[in-house]
């Protein structure tokens, strides 16, 4: 299964609700500069945890 496919199956199950996928590209204004940590913060929020790699 492609990225692509899996981000598309995941995201399915929002369709109800006011969740999105994590990313730049599913934002409605994405900044201009995003980098790794700023991923990896979309990604946990609104978990409590930080990134894995931190």
């Amino acid at each position: 299964m492609k990225d692509k496919e899996i981000e598309k199956e995941a995201s399915e199950g929002l369709r109800d609700q006011n969740i999105r996928p994590a990313g730049k590209d599913a934002q409605t204004n994405p900044p201009e500069e995003w980098d790794e940590v700023d991923e990896e913060l979309d990604e946990t929020f609104p978990a409590s945890d930080p990134p894995a790699n931190y």
